[in-house]
């Protein structure tokens, strides 16, 4: 049975929900499972998280669209009222109009925009928003996508990171492995625990967690 604990944030109104074990991901086995599911769902945590990454971004980052993965659409509305809040002096957004998103995906797991879309990122300045970064592969998409729609990645944002840049492009995060200690990513046909032959505990991603 996984081990379940909450870590908290110097703001104590964020907080991390995860479970230790054996987990498979779509890209790895890890010994953790970090649950960002009320953070994505709750509007006082949604608020609290964009708060937090918000101060990443008010005085020097101009943001046109915030692109949201990982169903953070809650969290990116949050964010764009923080970053275009007249409660902030130092917001350099401030009474700017930002465009909240999210990608269509098709067959292999492709990103796409509609005709109706593309005028949110062509010529654009996108904060991409996620709900984890950890391979890096999502978070890479997503920013292969904003470019061939003719936009500038001005940032990679998340709740929780196991990588500092993407492609070149700096990572911001609330939360990090150095929060849960001995935290752990594997390629799959490299897990130590399958190798040991311990059973997965669960598939998890960004929708959540399914015991086996």
């Amino acid at each position: 049975m996984a081990e379940e604990y909450i870590i908290r944030a110097e703001n104590s109104e964020v907080m991390l929900h995860v479970k230790k074990g054996h987990f498979a991901t779509l890209h790895s086995h890890t010994n953790y499972f970090v649950d960002v599911t009320s953070q994505k769902m709750n509007l006082k945590e949604a608020k609290a998280v964009a708060r937090e990454l918000a101060e990443n971004y008010r005085t020097h980052t101009i943001v046109d669209s915030i692109l949201c993965i990982d169903g953070m659409e809650v969290v990116g509305t949050c964010l764009a009222n923080e970053l275009t809040s007249d409660n902030h002096m130092m917001n350099i957004n401030k009474d700017r109009d930002i465009f909240v998103m999210s990608p269509e995906y098709i067959s292999g797991g492709q990103i796409m925009f509609r005709d109706n879309h593309i005028p949110m990122l062509s010529g654009k300045k996108v904060l991409v928003l996620a709900a984890s970064v950890t391979t890096g592969k999502s978070a890479l998409a997503a920013m292969d996508a904003i470019t061939y729609y003719g936009g500038k990645v001005v940032g990679v944002a998340g709740i929780f990171a196991t990588v500092g840049e993407c492609d070149g492009t700096a990572v911001k995060s609330i939360f990090d492995p150095n929060d849960l200690g001995d935290y752990q990513s594997f390629k799959p046909n490299r897990c130590p625990y399958c190798n040991e032959g311990k059973r997965i505990e669960a598939l998890v991603n960004s929708f959540g967690y399914s015991k086996l």
